[in-house]
């Protein structure tokens, strides 16, 4: 009986070290994958997301919306890869004055310099969407930091800038850990709050398609994900813009919700005055 006694020992110890060993690998519990997703409400009611989901943001300096009770738009892209329409919506920018962030992988810095340096000379925010667009949640974190750094270095070489601050997580795929361990490298985390099926380059439907479901799913302090490989968006987008403008909404930069965010902070933090 001792003898059989001491190998449950042995074997309950070694299985103690693989699961110390696991953890070490991918982190510990706090890793537990998420999708982020929204529940739309429609009527410019501003949607809802998982509870849990706003405790990480509010935790780590994340965003997904605005001031619900302001009429501000921040409009961002999504850049895996170029399909010719990138220009078309910096063009449709331009002409309308209208800030934009634009979250890019190394592989569209890669192969689309030009356009990386035209985003930053026209002062739209360029952000990070990794260099191969992992699941972030299934890499070390020596991996995800080589994954953040390789497209900021790319970015600063190109562009003599260092101002990339926002990362958005390739597919909307994270955990508290890889919220966290971006954090540390200096990235806030941006997800979205109006977002359809327009990256699918096999099923573009035509400007209207993109148009109605921007002018449906709008509300105050929207943050909208649109993807530039879509020729509906780039068809849709100029209109849609104007008509925005005719409700009453502004467009805002990304930097301009992070300021207020840190003010509000601060301001909660600061003890008031007897």
């Amino acid at each position: 009986m001792k003898k059989w006694g001491n190998r449950l020992i042995i074997a309950a110890v070694f299985l103690m070290i693989a699961s110390n060993t696991a953890q070490a690998a991918h982190g510990d519990s706090s890793n537990k994958r998420y999708e982020w997703y929204f529940q739309k409400r429609g009527n410019e009611v501003p949607p809802t997301t998982d509870q849990r989901y706003l405790l990480l943001l509010k935790k780590y300096d994340g965003m997904y919306i605005g001031n619900p009770n302001q009429k501000d738009i921040y409009l961002t892209f999504d850049n895996g890869y170029e399909n010719g329409y990138t220009d078309d919506v910096l063009d449709t920018l331009k002409s309308r004055k209208v800030p934009a962030a634009f979250f890019v992988t190394g592989h569209f810095i890669n192969t689309h310099p030009d356009l990386i340096k035209r985003m930053a000379n026209e002062g739209h925010i360029v952000g990070n969407h990794t260099n191969h667009h992992p699941d972030m949640t299934t890499i070390s974190g020596q991996r995800m930091e080589e994954e953040l750094t390789a497209v900021k270095d790319k970015y600063t070489k190109l562009t003599g800038k260092k101002d990339m601050h926002y990362l958005r997580p390739p597919r909307g795929v994270f955990s508290e850990r890889s919220i966290a361990l971006s954090k540390q490298l200096g990235y806030s985390h941006v997800f979205w709050s109006l977002a359809f099926v327009d990256w699918d380059v096999k099923r573009q439907q035509g400007w209207q398609y993109s148009y109605n479901h921007i002018m449906k799913q709008i509300h105050p302090g929207c943050i909208l994900l649109l993807h530039t490989v879509s020729r509906d968006n780039a068809e849709a987008l100029g209109k849609a813009i104007d008509d925005l403008k005719k409700r009453g909404y502004t467009f805002r930069s990304l930097d301009d919700l992070a300021s207020k965010s840190k003010m509000d902070k601060h301001l909660k933090q600061t003890p008031k005055k007897p």
